[in-house]
């Protein structure tokens, strides 16, 4: 393997998981020593690269607009192009405009035959009606979400009644027609599933919950999914055919 080769392959294996990555355990993904490795930290500092760590705890890979782009193979490119233009076409406004700013971002670091491939790409989704668009500002709610601490509002439910809510955010969920937020809702004391369009006048308070989000969303899926077994089991039941006594 050429050092230009294990460097680039030395880059890949910082960027799998959180880190830190060993010297040791590197170097035996790499086939070779950990002062190898040490030496290859180094330059690839020297090049750029913000890698935080040291010998004897371990390296983790720092993003850094400074870095130059990694290469991406066509099926991964095609993955992300594919992925971020369902962004523009199921997300909010801000997730939206994200998604087609990074698409020209990644257009403007590609080699041209791969930009070429991204303008004129095979693969393409497509939606003949898009969600119902929120009524508050979700980037507020995710970012209160990510700061674990609790969001009120007023909401409409199914049948027309308005009741105000506090809830622990736990995750944004965005399916065809609708983007809910599923939370632990203070009120009914229980995870509740709430629709963004139904949402009036969202308030972030100062009232941290964390570091409970990612348990309790684990959790809220979990009997979620526990739910909708024991719902499909029961409509199982009254689907089948009864036998004669």
């Amino acid at each position: 393997m050429s050092r230009t080769h294990r460097l680039f392959q030395l880059m890949q294996a910082l960027r799998l998981g959180p880190g830190p990555h060993t010297a040791a355990r590197l170097g035996e993904e790499l086939g070779v020593s950990a002062r190898s490795i040490h030496r290859d930290i180094a330059t690839l500092r020297e090049m750029g690269a913000v890698i935080d760590g040291e010998a004897g705890y371990g390296f983790t890979l720092i993003e850094d607009n400074a870095l130059p782009p990694m290469g991406f193979r066509d099926t991964e490119l095609e993955a992300l192009v594919l992925g971020l233009r369902e962004v523009e076409l199921i997300g909010d406004p801000e997730l939206a405009t994200a998604a087609s700013e990074a698409l020209r971002k990644l257009q403007a670091r590609l080699p041209p035959r791969q930009a070429h491939r991204l303008r004129h790409a095979v693969l393409a989704p497509y939606r003949f009606e898009r969600p119902i668009p929120p009524a508050i500002s979700a980037q507020d709610l995710r970012q209160a979400a990510w700061d674990e601490v609790e969001v009120r509002f007023g909401y409409t439910d199914g049948y027309g009644a308005v009741t105000e809510r506090q809830v622990k955010p736990l995750s944004v969920v965005y399916f065809d027609r609708s983007t809910v937020l599923i939370a632990w809702c203070c009120l009914r004391q229980a995870v509740r599933v709430f629709r963004l369009d139904r949402m009036r006048g969202l308030e972030v308070t100062e009232q941290s919950f964390r570091p409970r989000r990612v348990p309790m969303l684990r959790e809220a899926l979990e009997q979620m999914r526990q739910e909708h077994r024991q719902e499909h089991r029961q409509q199982d039941r009254q689907a089948a055919p009864r036998t004669r006594q």
